[in-house]
């Protein structure tokens, strides 16, 4: 028995435990995360990133908003009927209605009757009105071509001939007054944007550059053992691309659900007063696909400047490192 136990020891190991014996144990990153943690710059560029977003929101809301303004004022134009003792007002809005769709460039003509009007009035004399009893214009809403308007000239000409008390609004003030409106507050709203895209760009760079300096030592460790500026570069690129994609995801992704949940109350809340004074002063909340890639957008440019600004903070250290071994006097002029 006890031959047969020494002979069992002499035996060579199972392959299962001489796997185990050689297994590789997992490698550390080369760039320590406990040493470079970036919490503040994950912090900042999450800052900045929800505010250039929501900055990038509001210029499309107001671009948006303008665009649907003016194009709602100039497809539509109005006829205007003062009431007149001898006017039969009823036949007077059907013959303004047909001579209007008589020419080229109209599409379609809409009466507003007697209820529609006293709902036009009610917030300034109240309900319950008789438009009847008081000398209220009626109106006749004449839809229009906006690539082939027709001649406003001669409808005006046309409607004064057969119907004296007729008046034609083309809203060629208002629309010309709306465009320039539209267009100085798109170019403030854009001028706004720049800064603040700016001041991110600023505040990322600086924040990555301040980052970097604190783990000095990290890059000078890894240059005298033999590691290439490339391969340095490129490990410090990694780590601060993930910090970076998380503090751009998550500015970003926070202005696009405030985006989404205004949107979801304003769809919900329709025909409300709160609702419609809002919609009156900022427009629809919605900033459609094109904001949210814009928001994508932004997220990726804050990654890459994050990116690009660690790889060239390193290679920058490093090349201060060579300068100092081949030159120990340059010391003092490199830490100062």
């Amino acid at each position: 028995m006890s031959e047969a136990r020494v002979t069992d020891r002499s035996q060579p190991p199972a392959p299962t435990e001489r796997k185990a014996s050689l297994r590789v144990r997992p490698t550390a990153p080369i760039v320590p995360p406990a040493n470079v943690s970036g919490n503040a710059l994950m912090l900042v560029i999450a800052i900045m990133a929800f505010l250039a977003c929501l900055t990038l929101g509001a210029v499309s809301m107001v671009r948006a908003t303008a665009q649907s303004w003016q194009s709602q004022i100039s497809r539509e134009i109005t006829i205007q009927i003062k009431p007149d003792e001898k006017l039969d007002m009823e036949k007077a809005l059907a013959d303004a209605r047909d001579l209007a769709l008589t020419f080229d460039g109209t599409t379609n003509g809409t009466i507003v009757d007697k209820a529609a009007t006293s709902r036009l009035l009610e917030p300034w004399l109240g309900e319950g009105l008789d438009i009847d009893d008081l000398p209220v214009p009626r109106l006749v809403i004449i839809t229009i071509d906006e690539q082939n308007p027709p001649d406003f000239t001669a409808m005006r000409k046309a409607l004064t001939d057969a119907i004296p008390q007729a008046y034609l609004d083309d809203h060629r003030t208002w629309v010309d007054r709306l465009v320039a409106m539209a267009h100085t507050t798109a170019l403030i709203g854009t001028g706004v944007l720049v800064l603040v895209f700016s001041a991110m760009v600023l505040t990322v760079i600086f924040a990555t550059r301040g980052t970097l300096s604190g783990n000095r030592h990290i890059v000078e460790v890894l240059h005298f053992v033999g590691a290439e500026a490339g391969f340095v570069a490129s490990e410090f690129q990694k780590h601060f691309l993930k910090i970076s994609l998380k503090g751009a995801g998550a500015g970003g992704i926070l202005a696009a659900l405030c985006f989404a949940v205004a949107s979801f109350w304003q769809s919900r809340s329709l025909a409300t007063p709160e609702s419609d004074q809002t919609t009156a002063m900022f427009g629809s909340f919605t900033i459609g696909y094109t904001g949210y890639l814009g928001i994508a957008a932004i997220m990726v440019v804050i990654a890459l400047l994050t990116t690009l600004t660690a790889r060239f903070t390193v290679m920058r250290t490093i090349y201060e490192i060579d300068l100092i071994r081949s030159d120990p006097a340059r010391i003092d002029g490199n830490q100062s």
